[in-house]
């Protein structure tokens, strides 16, 4: 996004790529195959010529979600930096949320990177190599006003949910619970809201764009906030140095000249100063 943001005319793609729904930031860049056009400023390799494209997995408010017709939020916001510093375009490919554990899409050169709000894990460096943390996140635990639960220690013997293949369901399990797992957030939502499961275990920025709605509001709340030491990074190919390089470059910046705390107030709420201090990845 240029001033940020999904401002820049996003469509939906006549064509579905194997691995999910083509998402275009702008207009189709002409591909020409040719490999000088497939290398962008700082002779970042890119696998389709004048774009950088993004692997994500939707929805994922405030992270990436479709608004409007375009895919916005705050991963897409930071990326889109990346992308004007490159002199390339973002196009997002939405893709199922398995692939980033294993970096499979990006190793069949689908995509140059991931951006999916995915927390840096050791067993997750193993496939893929990280930027540099972006974001400090928290898992909620979030339930129905009505339900009595008051805390985390409240869950016990209640059936709990999260969303599949996250570190939301790795606390859960770690806790003892056999959470229900859902494919995606707003299928998390939804299973708490219609009662098949009594309290969810999830990102709290997540929770936060839920209790904006009203009605949300109304009926749920924050009733536990589990520090659990995560921080989000995009994922490359290893060996992907200058890529890397790159978004490390945007988010530093973005940090440094006032960017990075407008975005998040857009896109998560009131900034908090600990956003911006994370100590750098050792996974690059």
């Amino acid at each position: 996004m240029n001033t940020v943001l999904g401002r820049r005319s996003r469509i939906l793609a006549a064509t579905t790529a194997t691995a999910g729904l083509l998402l275009v930031a702008g207009c189709s860049s002409d591909d020409d195959g040719g490999s000088a056009a497939k290398t962008a400023a700082g002779g970042v390799e890119v696998v389709k010529a004048g774009q950088l494209t993004v692997c994500t997995h939707l929805p994922y408010p405030p992270f990436q979600s479709e608004i409007d017709g375009k895919v916005q939020g705050f991963d897409v916001a930071l990326v889109d930096l990346v992308a004007k510093n490159l002199g390339v375009k973002q196009e997002i490919l939405d893709t199922p949320f398995e692939n980033f554990k294993t970096g499979a899409f990006l190793n069949a050169g689908q995509c140059d990177l991931g951006a999916a709000g995915m927390t840096i894990t050791e067993e997750r460096k193993k496939n893929v190599d990280f930027s540099d943390p972006y974001f400090d996140a928290t898992q909620a635990v979030l339930v129905d006003k009505k339900s009595g639960i008051t805390s985390f220690d409240g869950l016990k013997g209640k059936k709990v949910g999260a969303q599949a293949q996250t570190t939301g369901e790795d606390y859960a399990k770690e806790k003892g619970f056999d959470p229900v797992s859902f494919e995606s957030s707003d299928a998390v939502l939804n299973g708490l809201r219609t009662g098949q499961v009594e309290a969810v275990i999830i990102d709290y920025p997540v929770v936060q764009g839920w209790l904006k709605d009203k009605a949300n509001a109304d009926a749920f709340q924050v009733v536990d906030n589990l520090n659990t030491g995560e921080q989000y990074g995009f994922t490359v190919k290893k060996g992907n140095t200058k890529l890397v390089a790159a978004l490390n470059k945007a988010i530093t910046d973005a940090k440094a000249d006032g960017t990075y705390k407008k975005l998040y107030e857009q896109w998560i709420g009131p900034y908090d100063e600990s956003a911006a201090s994370a100590s750098p990845s050792a996974s690059s």
